[in-house]
């Protein structure tokens, strides 16, 4: 069981764990019991159209402790982790310690082993490369960027190879000259929510049902007129299933249905990388 009351009030925290874990409840706790600012690393909960759907921490929770980096990012943004990397920066160094909590493993990578200054690229060879097939891009990046991707990923391959055809450099060695971190792991509270799959499941289940009862699909309704798939806002899981819905093209039970295996899959790819990145991070039990 994690003593809260062991947590020093003036140590910055960082909170990672998969969908639907409990991760909000637990920075609120540590916030409420010794101090801090609660701040979003969650690429989701970043969007200002998104309040249900994503599971942000309400209004009354937010009223509780001070919150940063919640829904402020407008729906036609596309938002990378160097945003949210110069978006935190200022935060850390605030009044009240950091109480970093999310399920985006990339943002905190980012934040604890520094990012690579990559340029942004041009809209059109994004649109080219979406058009690429996964097994043409893998077999056109060099060897060393290959070996460090998840290679069915489409989304990480797809963002290596529009690296190299924008800079004509390879993302490995762009990541090779990543300057030093923000926050060093070492010096931070540094927290990872081991939910078991079983346990985890079910939550997943009951919190979309959840979001149903709270207005989800009023809330992916009043955007619907403006939805683009091609958009980063529009991809978080549980909103193209429920504009499907809207359209007739599924039933909600079939929304239902499709959401719940979305988000199951999700967090087997999110403790897959907890595991892979954060081995040496404190690891809790969430049902203690």
């Amino acid at each position: 069981m994690l003593d809260l009351s062991a947590i020093p009030p003036d140590r910055p925290v960082l909170i990672a764990g998969p969908t639907a874990s409990g991760k909000s409840a637990l920075a609120l706790s540590i916030a409420e019991q010794g101090g801090g600012r609660i701040i979003n690393a969650d690429a989701s909960q970043i969007y200002d159209c998104w309040r249900i759907v994503t599971a942000r921490p309400s209004a009354q929770e937010e009223g509780r402790a001070p919150h940063s980096l919640y829904g402020h990012v407008p729906w036609s943004v596309t938002y990378s982790a160097g945003h949210w990397l110069r978006d935190v920066a200022p935060l850390l160094s605030g009044p009240e310690r950091p109480i970093i909590v999310g399920g985006t493993g990339l943002y905190f990578s980012a934040l604890t082993q520094g990012i690579a200054e990559i340029p942004a690229t041009p809209p059109h060879i994004r649109t080219e490369a979406d058009g690429v097939p996964l097994e043409e891009m893998l077999a056109r990046l060099d060897g060393r960027t290959r070996a460090r991707l998840d290679q069915k990923n489409r989304a990480r391959v797809q963002r290596a190879f529009e690296v190299q055809i924008a800079t004509g450099r390879a993302l490995a060695d762009w990541q090779d000259d990543t300057p030093a971190p923000l926050l060093r792991a070492a010096d931070a509270e540094t927290l990872v929510i081991d939910a078991l799959r079983d346990w985890l499941l079910e939550r997943i289940t009951q919190r979309f049902d959840r979001m149903l009862a709270e207005g989800a699909l009023d809330e992916v309704r009043a955007m619907q007129d403006r939805a683009d798939p091609s958009l980063p806002a529009f991809k978080a899981i549980g909103v193209p299933q429920l504009l499907a819905h809207l359209t007739g093209d599924l039933t909600l039970d079939e929304a239902r249905e499709a959401v719940t295996v979305s988000t199951r899959q999700f967090a087997k790819r999110q403790r897959t990388w907890f595991r892979s990145k954060m081995a040496t991070w404190t690891w809790i039990d969430p049902r203690n």
